[in-house]
């Protein structure tokens, strides 16, 4: 038998004058789990996880915190790294862990706060000198002082380069290890993908699609795709395989992949730049989002 939501959320709806952002969405979150909350510009994606976060309240529809409205026991439980949060320039990061820790009726200890978030390097450092991978492991810090039991991450690593988002990766993993439920926005499909047990993607204010990154996957797509170069692709007329042409590289979705290479050494093209890949979910986001930008 499957364990009661940590959180879960009935028909959900927001309502401004001009837009329905949110249009009755229905989820659940189960403890230990990481859902990840997906969507372009303009899907309704941060309206939804400020009203779950209890700081825009919802037109209409439910939101249950271990099976009661939020309130005082959530605040209390709950850890939020915003996208964008502002940190006094001149409090050492030691500093703003404790401001934050005196906020709240129970904390980790500082010493278990510094070792899970790698803080040592730069505790004593004013935040107006730390890098941006400091700064956001400063904030998930911050967000983990109160030993929240959920915990919202909106696009956490943003703006970070390869290496400190993968770091922050492993910290996200640790953090999921000691059994904590997060909520995580993002727009980095990898990071979903490595991250997230449950996907929702939303769009237009709704949920379009859910369920875990293989087996999302694996519903929307029966093919692999097969790149070769274009300067390679030399065929006449009657060539039976459709293909599409990207400029510098020509992309063949095939379902089977033997059949598929003995037809194109049959017509004579070079095998040794083609390349074939799976499916990943940043194909299933423009799949089911659409390719034009959004403002």
């Amino acid at each position: 038998m499957r364990a009661d939501p940590i959180i879960q959320v009935n028909n959900l709806k927001k309502k401004y004058p001009r837009v329905y952002a949110v249009q009755g969405i229905h989820f659940e979150l189960h403890r230990g789990h990481c859902l990840g909350l997906l969507g372009p510009n303009g899907a309704g994606k941060t309206t939804t996880i400020e009203m779950l976060e209890g700081i825009t309240p919802p037109s209409s529809g439910e939101i249950l915190y271990k099976g009661k409205p939020l309130g005082k026991t959530f605040h209390n439980q709950a850890g939020i790294q915003f996208q964008a949060t502002a940190l006094q320039e001149f409090l050492t990061a030691k500093e703003h862990l404790k401001l934050f820790q005196s906020l709240y009726p129970q904390s980790l200890p500082l010493s278990e706060v510094i070792q899970l978030c790698s803080l040592h390097e730069f505790l004593n450092q004013d935040a107006s000198q730390l890098s941006g991978g400091q700064r956001q492991r400063l904030l998930l810090a911050i967000a983990m002082i109160n030993d929240p039991e959920v915990l919202f991450l909106d696009e956490p690593t943003t703006g970070l380069d390869p290496q400190a988002r993968r770091n922050f990766w492993e910290m996200i993993n640790g953090i999921k290890q000691r059994g904590k439920t997060v909520l995580l926005t993002t727009h980095y499909m990898e990071e979903a993908y490595q991250l997230c047990d449950q996907i929702l993607i939303m769009d237009h204010g709704k949920i379009i699609a859910s369920g875990s990154p293989d087996k999302l996957l694996k519903s929307h797509f029966q093919e692999s795709i097969i790149t070769l170069p274009s300067d390679d692709f030399k065929v006449q007329n009657d060539f039976p395989l459709q293909h599409q042409n990207l400029g510098d590289n020509i992309e063949i979705r095939s379902s089977n992949i033997s059949q598929t290479l003995q037809t194109l050494l049959e017509h004579k093209i070079p095998l040794q730049h083609l390349q074939i890949r799976k499916h990943t979910l940043e194909d299933l986001f423009l799949a089911l989002t659409g390719q034009e930008l959004r403002q």
